[in-house]
């Protein structure tokens, strides 16, 4: 039998894509939000594209049915593909070497892929996210993050309404014990961001205590690639002494500021190379940062790498 060609290829030309019949067109209506959705359940592109065409494949042999509602037909083929991978990678992570970050995304507004972008969740939204099961994730990004309803995420995972309701009810307390709700506007965020950035980068430890939280939290994900922190760092005056220490360590860097999952961070080249990504979760008060996400992983750098170019005059290594 023949395996049904995908209707899109990334980064691929319009020459290489094949002229879409009305089923490919379903797909291509609802690809965005599929890897919305996808994404924000497994928090990796690579596996999020790998569950996105697997969703393909299984659209494609089911043309022959008469599917009436195929937006719902799509979701849930994705969803239930989606929470397959996510078992898979949670098994996987078992061996991971120190604190496991989500892949982090580019949301600037000319970024270029716009599947990515849409309906985008904080990366440290998504770091409380790994702490529920599979189940609850699934129904928390549905209900949250896409607005269904009871009954619809029922239909989409196989499931009873009462059930369902169970499981977004303790999804949303564990989400809140770990991350309560607080609304900050960008500027706000931006600018205690910039805050730390101009503390770090001086090394000034006085100033790192004054912009951190005294429960900031800080994560650094090398993955064993590079080298990092082999576990959660937390504490005021912990976090400020290892990013001055850092800070001194590195060689001359240039820092470019960046959208990330819907929010400010940063990427820091050394030479022409993109070493490192962060980004910062203020307070509930915009005063100081609480968060601090680093990911030094090559593995999920190659993303923001081909999209986010060196400053001006900065010299390839």
């Amino acid at each position: 039998m023949n395996t049904p060609v995908s209707p899109w290829k990334d980064r691929a030309g319009p020459q290489d894509r094949p002229v879409p019949d009305a089923g490919s067109e379903d797909f291509l209506h609802h690809r965005e939000l599929l890897f919305s959705i996808v994404y924000n359940m497994l928090g990796t592109v690579t596996d999020t594209e790998d569950v996105v065409q697997e969703t393909w494949l299984s659209w494609a042999s089911a043309q022959d049915k008469e599917i009436a509602n195929p937006r719902a037909y799509l979701v849930r083929i994705a969803v239930n593909h989606a929470l397959s991978q996510m078992r898979r990678a949670r098994r996987r992570r078992e061996s991971y070497i120190g604190p496991w970050l989500p892949e982090p995304v580019l949301t600037e507004p000319d970024a270029p892929d716009t599947a990515i972008r849409t309906e985008s969740v904080s990366l440290a939204m998504l770091v409380v996210l790994e702490t529920l099961t599979p189940l609850q994730r699934a129904v928390f990004v549905l209900r949250e993050a896409f607005a269904y309803d009871h009954a619809e995420i029922a239909a989409i995972l196989g499931r009873s309404p009462a059930a369902v309701r169970q499981l977004a009810h303790r999804a949303k307390e564990r989400v809140e014990a770990r991350r309560p709700r607080y609304d900050l506007d960008r500027s706000t965020q931006r600018i205690v961001t910039e805050r730390f950035l101009d503390a770090a980068i001086g090394g000034d430890l006085d100033a790192l205590m004054d912009v951190l939280a005294p429960e900031v939290a800080m994560w650094s994900d090398g993955g064993g690639k590079r080298r990092a922190a082999l576990r959660v760092i937390e504490g005021r005056d912990k976090v400020a002494r290892l990013v001055a220490a850092v800070s001194a360590q590195l060689p001359t860097f240039h820092a470019r500021p960046v959208q990330i999952n819907g929010g400010p961070g940063v990427v820091l080249f050394i030479g022409g190379t993109l070493y490192a990504a962060a980004v910062f979760d203020p307070a509930p008060d915009g005063e100081r940062v609480r968060g601090i996400y680093g990911l030094i992983n090559p593995d999920k750098l190659g993303r923001l790498a081909e999209s986010v170019h060196p400053p001006a005059g900065t010299l390839a290594p």
